[in-house]
This record gives C-alpha cells, sequence and structure tokens, in this order.
C-alpha cells in the first residue's frame, strides 16, 4: 500500500475516534437539541471514516471514491463542530478538517 493511503487511513481512524468522543460528549451537554445537527454528522463522519480506512487497508478498487466522499463529509461534520465552542467540538472539527483535507489532496 501506498505511504500517502497509509496515512489517510491513519487520519480516518483517527478521525473516527474523535468524531465517538464528540458525538457522546454532545448528548451529555444540557441543551442536546442544539447539538442535534453536530451529532448526526459527527456518527456519519465517524461510520464512513471506519469504512473508508478498511477499504483502503484492503486495497479496495473504491477506495478513491470512499476518500472523496470522506472528504464532503468530513468537511461538513468539521464545519458543523467549529460552531460551537465546546472543547470536544473545537478539537472534533480540528481533526475533520484535517482529514478532509488530506482526502482532497489525495483525490
Amino acid at each position: 500500500m501506498q505511504e500517502q493511503l497509509v496515512k489517510i487511513s491513519e487520519k480516518m481512524f483517527e478521525c473516527q475516534r474523535v468524531c465517538n468522543e464528540c458525538f457522546d460528549a454532545c448528548l451529555k451537554e444540557d441543551h442536546v437539541q442544539m447539538m442535534a445537527e453536530c451529532i448526526r454528522l459527527d456518527r456519519e463522519c465517524a461510520d464512513i471514516c471506519a469504512f473508508a480506512a478498511t477499504a483502503i487497508t484492503r486495497e479496495s478498487s473504491l477506495s478513491a471514491d470512499l476518500i472523496a466522499l470522506c472528504a464532503t463529509i468530513c468537511q461538513a461534520c468539521g464545519k458543523e463542530c467549529e460552531k460551537h465552542d465546546h472543547d470536544h467540538c473545537q478539537r472534533c472539527a480540528k481533526v475533520c478538517l484535517e482529514c478532509a483535507d488530506l482526502c482532497r489532496r489525495y483525490a
């Protein structure tokens, strides 16, 4: 596997972990309804990152398509998380946007 794909899959697994942490922390916030879009995108982002990273490690012929999709979802999740002042959201936004950028550079 190419070194660049290894870096992308590692970033995707990191993004999955951070999104899951953000998702869990958002559910514990006082005004959870305000966090609904953040929670939804955290889940979607974590799921696609895990799936895409696994596909990359299997050297799937669809890896490029999944990387492009991952870039789109990570960008959306990062932008949503940036709207919230919570530390977990800001951390998530940073990693999601890094992942989106890495994926876009590959595509």
